[in-house]
């Protein structure tokens, strides 16, 4: 592995199969900006890429150009969710490369639990997570036990369970189903949407379990001091419960409420 897991992240590769392509769309939701990763066995002509990223074509010539100095061509490429900063260039992407694209929920070709996916040589297992949002899938690399989680675990941080299409008790489920993947070492190390590479999977997937339940205690608790108070519920929350969050990311932290209120039956059908 190489040693790039750092707050001055840029890209680069993680192990002998996959190098990250930092999109340059950096905020405070994208963090350093979006990675588009290509994944490659060693010796092999055809890549996989995983987050072709959003439809800029700087970027996406970035992502050619790296593949064909590895001597390859793009064979197939993956979604890990249809946000666009990592599928807006979905359609761009295949007519530049021929490859096809595949995800979750789009139709025939969908990816579904378990699927066994080899491309020259490089083998990915389909593993859904959803609740950041309801398509969100991750993909586990056997080879080097690193598994690509887009959104469900980021790099740095938390991330957003994206209400209503995302819902938390599809994410509790997914962190439960990464706590099993992490506690029997299948995965090792994380390779995020964004931020960098997590080369203490298991940790940080117990530090997101932990996080999500103490929020959601919070949550609970800043709803029973609040009812019956004129004002939305969830901007009230939000201000208590993110209190020391910078306010940029307070429309993020309201699904994220909206979904903790939805799990706690507190918001009105």
């Amino acid at each position: 592995m190489s040693a790039v897991a750092d707050a001055d992240w840029a890209g680069g590769p993680w192990g002998e199969r996959a190098h990250a392509v930092l999109c340059p769309n950096p905020s405070p939701m994208t963090l350093d900006g979006t990675n588009t990763w290509v994944l490659l066995e060693p010796g092999g002509a055809e890549a996989v890429v995983v987050d072709p990223g959003p439809l800029r074509e700087g970027h996406l010539a970035s992502v050619l150009d790296h593949v064909e100095q590895r001597g390859a061509r793009v064979a197939l490429t993956l979604l890990t969710h249809g946000h666009a900063d990592h599928a807006e260039s979905a359609d761009r992407w295949a007519e530049l490369t021929g490859a096809p694209v595949r995800r979750r929920g789009r139709g025939h070709d969908d990816l579904v639990d378990g699927e066994r996916l080899v491309v020259g040589g490089l083998e990915l297992l389909v593993v859904p997570t959803p609740g950041h949002t309801a398509d969100s899938l991750s993909f586990l690399l056997p080879a080097e036990q690193v598994l690509l989680t887009g959104d469900t675990v980021l790099g740095r941080g938390t991330t957003v369970v994206a209400y209503p299409d995302g819902d938390l008790t599809s994410y509790l489920e997914s962190l439960e189903r990464l706590r099993g993947l992490t506690g029997n070492r299948a995965a090792t190390s994380i390779a995020p949407g964004h931020g960098p590479v997590v080369p203490d999977a298991a940790g940080v997937v117990e530090h997101y379990w932990r996080h999500r339940h103490a929020r959601l205690e919070q949550v609970r608790e800043a709803v029973a001091q609040v009812r019956g108070e004129p004002g939305d519920l969830a901007d009230t929350v939000v201000e208590r419960v993110y209190a020391d969050t910078p306010r940029a990311v307070w429309p993020a932290a309201r699904l994220s409420v909206l979904a903790q209120l939805d799990y706690l039956g507190e918001l009105e059908r």
